[in-house]
């Protein structure tokens, strides 16, 4: 069995609740399921957080509270509380609001994943939320109960790797010029363009966009903004946790400094620096300092799958085994 990884600050002296543990799933679900997240805070300071866009499906079971989603990716889709929840692909912030107290499990899914795991295509949830029960009916419920039963993290995983397994259906595929698509895109860090892409699959870049945003719910060319930027965000958080430990560059106090905005853009295949920046609030909803800052301060906690996760340890973990 994997170690579960635990993020520092799981418990405080004050009494404050701060648990955030990344686990790998079983064999059977690493084809579909990238990580578990498990989280867990109370007594901190009432908090929203962004839930920035990602190579992966989010599937949330609360464990307390309902989780409280202020605003969607999709504008037009009203504020709502959910115990479970299911989200697309997206390529907009969605806005989380706790009132000091929030506990849940995450599981990332791989959009090649969907139609094995969750019995339909990506593309049908791009953009959007739901209640977990709307695609996975009782099944749902049940999966929430058993993890509220379980009274350790190391439980709960394990309530995930014997249930999980039973949504497989094998033989729902993704089409095979799709899947080579997809692998392409994660493989050079969404650097690929889409005239690149289609070369690989004999079809047309208007053939390929279409079937592509069907089946993953994003175009070639924003899968690929996606890709790009959720690389860039976790290597610069990386660097400003590294800073603010004492590493190379700088103490505590450079957590938005000194971090080699202009490096970190040339390494994942932006034009520039002002083009990092432009990408950031686009599809953060702030310039990447702002950001970094806010990180630091713990205003963005949990619910975003980063905390535990390095940046290596996503890359290539987009369920390529499908092709």
């Amino acid at each position: 069995m994997d170690r579960v990884e635990d993020a520092p600050g799981r418990g405080r002296a004050d009494g404050v609740v701060d648990e955030y543990l990344c686990r790998r799933p079983a064999a059977p679900l690493r084809p579909y399921v990238a990580r578990y997240f498990g989280y867990r805070q109370a007594g901190v300071p009432p908090g929203l957080h962004r839930g920035l866009p990602s190579p992966y499906l989010t599937l949330i079971l609360t464990l307390d509270d309902r989780l409280t989603v202020a605003g969607h990716p999709d504008p037009r889709q009203r504020p709502g509380r959910y115990d479970t929840l299911l989200g697309g692909l997206h390529a907009a912030p969605a806005l989380i609001a706790h009132e000091g107290r929030q506990s849940g499990v995450q599981i990332a899914i791989g959009p090649l994943g969907a139609r094995t795991l969750l019995g339909l295509p990506a593309g049908e949830l791009a953009r959007t939320d739901v209640p977990a029960d709307a695609v996975l009916g009782r099944y749902a419920a049940e999966l929430r109960d058993r993890l509220r039963e379980a009274r350790t993290w190391e439980e709960r995983f394990a309530v995930l790797d014997r249930l999980l397994p039973r949504l497989l259906v094998p033989g729902r595929e993704a089409p095979r010029e799709v899947v080579h698509t997809w692998g392409r895109l994660l493989s050079s860090g969404g650097t690929l363009t889409v005239a690149e892409l289609a070369a690989g699959t004999g079809w047309s870049t208007r053939h390929l966009t279409a079937r592509f945003r069907d089946e993953i719910g994003l175009s070639p060319k924003t899968a690929a903004r996606v890709i790009r930027f959720d690389r860039a965000r976790r290597l610069l958080r990386a660097r400003a946790a590294a800073l603010a430990a004492g590493g190379p560059g700088g103490g505590p106090s450079s957590a938005t400094g000194g971090l080699g905005l202009a490096d970190v853009a040339a390494a994942c295949g932006y034009f520039d620096q002002s083009h990092l920046a432009r990408e950031f609030r686009a599809l953060a909803g702030s310039a990447p300092s702002h950001w970094l800052a806010r990180e630091a301060h713990g205003e963005f906690r949990n619910v975003q799958a980063d905390r535990a996760a390095g940046t290596e340890e996503w890359e290539g973990q987009g369920l390529i085994a499908n092709g």
